[in-house]
């Protein structure tokens, strides 16, 4: 039987293989050991995907014995509105995103629109607002959080 940090990194090295991160990892131990697992990429992960990774983490964690006994293995990924890393928009471009900002921008915390244009200092965004097709200009700075949105 192997440690968590030891499963973690095995988990990592083969996720990676795959084209994944592992985003966490949690064991929890009551009637039936639970091990959840997320994880994610730059691209969007389906429920193929998922079943493809649970099936390849399934065969490594049989193969190593880490487990005694029964346990649930679930795996999943951080989902459609997922946080996007500040300092990684960059990947983001021409992707619907949500941002919040720690300095209001002409009276709003919250901004959802098409990222357009991405540069050291500022991004450009393509909003809505009553119906009317929008820009905003918005220094990388005053962007303390972002996560990838669902346009309707």
């Amino acid at each position: 039987m192997e440690t968590l940090e030891s499963i973690q990194s095995l988990i990592g090295e083969e996720l990676k293989e795959l084209g994944y991160s592992l985003y966490s990892l949690k064991l929890t131990r009551n009637k039936t050991s639970n091990l959840e697992i997320v994880i994610d990429r730059d691209a969007p992960i389906n429920l193929d995907d998922i079943t493809v990774v649970s099936n390849k983490i399934s065969e490594l964690l049989d193969k190593h014995d880490f487990i005694s006994g029964a346990y649930v293995l679930d795996v999943s990924s951080l989902g459609i509105e997922k946080p996007i890393n500040v300092d990684a928009l960059e990947k983001y471009k021409d992707q619907y995103i949500n941002v919040h900002l720690t300095r209001p921008y002409k009276g709003e915390s919250y901004l959802e629109g098409t990222l357009v244009e991405i540069t050291t200092e500022k991004i450009k965004l393509f909003y809505f607002i009553k119906g009317k097709k929008t820009t905003a200009e918005i220094e990388r700075q005053d962007i303390d959080r972002a996560r990838l949105a669902i346009k309707f």
